[in-house]
């Protein structure tokens, strides 16, 4: 298969997607949206992911961005994959018309999912994942929800039998691709003490490497079970 990825800041790249689809045999393209290039036909690959990027995007969102909303309709009105991540996924449930909103608790760093009783993601009940958000979604008409964690109630989504899928929590993250994030001055920050409990220091984030590689096989499954849909 071959997929297009959009990238909408130099610090939101993909991470260990690409890492995963090369193991897997797949091919993709990234497209740097905020540097000019091009949004992509909708014929031109077999899936489309969404990628993460700043929150201040989708409160004013660039001019680009007009071109990227008319192709993410265009990939759910058909029967190729969708998937979204961060950014991506609260414009996936905002075309599918959920609502998007600051959430209570802004949420940095590591958090349990526990995953809801009625998800259809090939998940184990509780894992941890890395959180970077200050925004949040309701779950679209018709799709099944991931789970939450203690911050954010819904932490994700499948729609239209897994064809699409939305992730506010991240596995894809690496070590290297957070980096530039925790150097990022426009970081998700609480209004209060009290709404700030679920913002990690940088100490904590980075605390257990290992977290990271334990990312991997939940990404594995994520992706695998995805694009199983096409």
């Amino acid at each position: 298969m071959h997929i297009h990825l959009l990238q909408h800041g130099p610090d939101h790249g993909p991470a260990r997607l690409t890492d995963w689809l090369e193991s897997m045999g797949h091919s993709y393209t990234v497209f740097h949206l905020y540097a000019g290039e091009l949004t992509p036909r909708p014929g031109e690959s077999d899936a489309l992911i969404v990628l993460d990027g700043p929150d201040a995007l989708f409160n004013e969102p660039p001019a680009w961005h007009k071109a990227e909303r008319k192709l993410i309709h265009r990939y759910l009105d058909g029967q190729k994959p969708v998937m979204g991540i961060g950014l991506g996924a609260l414009w996936i449930a905002e075309a599918l018309e959920a609502v998007i909103a600051p959430g209570t608790y802004p949420e940095t760093g590591w958090h349990t999912v526990t995953l809801a009783p009625e998800s259809g993601f090939d998940l184990p009940e509780q894992f941890e994942a890395f959180m970077w958000h200050r925004l949040v979604f309701s779950l679209p008409d018709g799709a099944i929800p991931l789970g939450g964690s203690a911050a954010a109630p819904l932490q994700g989504f499948s729609w239209d039998v897994g064809r699409v899928v939305g992730l506010l929590c991240h596995v894809e993250t690496t070590q290297a691709s957070l980096a530039p994030l925790l150097r990022d001055p426009d970081r998700p920050k609480a209004k209060s003490t009290s709404t700030g409990r679920f913002l990690q220091t940088d100490e904590e984030i980075l605390e257990d490497p290992a977290r990271f590689q334990r990312l991997a096989p939940l990404l594995d499954r994520v992706m695998t079970q995805w694009l199983k849909s096409a």
